[in-house]
């Protein structure tokens, strides 16, 4: 059966901020009416590498994305372009090297910025770039406005696929740590934000997960192998049979899961298994 699927990657949510301060997400789980489970981030657990990771189901290591400064376009398949093969339509509200990874590269301000193209691997895209970027700006979208951007999407186009990214819990880790008065503040405005958005799309008709790329250490780093760096949450809004709930998921298992979902084969390169059935 095909469905359609919102994913939403809160970048730089680790597992413990998630399960603590996500309350409206976490007050649908302890309901019965979602279901959460520990993620393992790939390595480097670094928020290129894992876009890449997330979307295509392979490492870094083969996928070619393994660090932030590489902006290019992957040749491995991914979730885009597999949706698109099958005639799903996709869209995405999310940071630009989404774009570079699975559209085209180098992202073009002019050119990439808001897209409505039949003919591209995510059709619906409005995306962000975060340049001009200072100790006083942290550049990030609003979550309002960058929630709002993807309702609009879905209300005008209807897509199968739609990613929403939001930086914001990233960028006030790194400024701030993930254990500061700022990170609290953010996360709440955020978990309002999901608060409002997730009923509506489910009323909609789509399943929903929501998860991280990567976690932080208490200094706000990330890339390594620490718990703290790599451990995420992944939550999950829909009727699939699941795993039990304390099986630890392997990032790689995100795109298998969401072609699975929307009735599409997966590529031959991702060997993880879906965990949805």
């Amino acid at each position: 059966m095909s469905r359609k699927v919102v994913l939403i990657i809160l970048d730089g949510m680790g597992w413990k901020t998630a399960r603590t301060l996500l309350g409206n997400v976490e007050g649908w789980v302890e309901k019965g009416d979602a279901s959460v489970w520990k993620m393992r981030a790939t390595l480097p657990s670094v928020s290129g590498p894992c876009y890449a990771s997330i979307h295509s189901g392979v490492t870094p290591q083969e996928h070619g994305i393994v660090d932030n400064y590489k902006e290019m376009k992957t040749d491995v398949a991914d979730i885009f372009s597999e949706a698109r093969k099958a005639g799903r339509t996709t869209a995405a509200a999310a940071h630009s090297l989404f774009s570079s990874y699975f559209q085209r590269a180098p992202f073009d301000i002019y050119r990439d910025l808001e897209v409505d193209d039949e003919s591209l691997p995510i059709q619906h895209g409005r995306f962000y770039t975060m340049r001009g970027e200072t100790r006083g700006n942290l550049a990030v979208p609003a979550e309002a406005d960058l929630f709002a951007q993807a309702a609009i999407m879905i209300d005008r186009h209807q897509p199968d696929y739609l990613l929403l990214h939001s930086c914001t819990v990233d960028s006030t880790g790194h400024r701030h740590g993930p254990d500061s008065a700022e990170m609290d503040h953010v996360v709440y405005v955020l978990d309002g934000v999901l608060g409002n958005a997730l009923p509506r799309w489910l009323d909609q008709g789509y399943e929903i997960m929501v998860t991280s790329d990567h976690g932080q250490s208490p200094r706000g780093h990330h890339g390594g192998t620490t718990d703290e760096m790599r451990e995420v949450a992944f939550y999950y809004f829909g009727d699939g049979k699941r795993p039990d709930a304390g099986v630890v998921l392997d990032q790689l298992q995100i795109a298998p899961t969401v072609l699975a979902r929307l009735g599409v084969p997966p590529a031959d390169s991702m060997r993880h298994p879906s965990f949805l059935t």
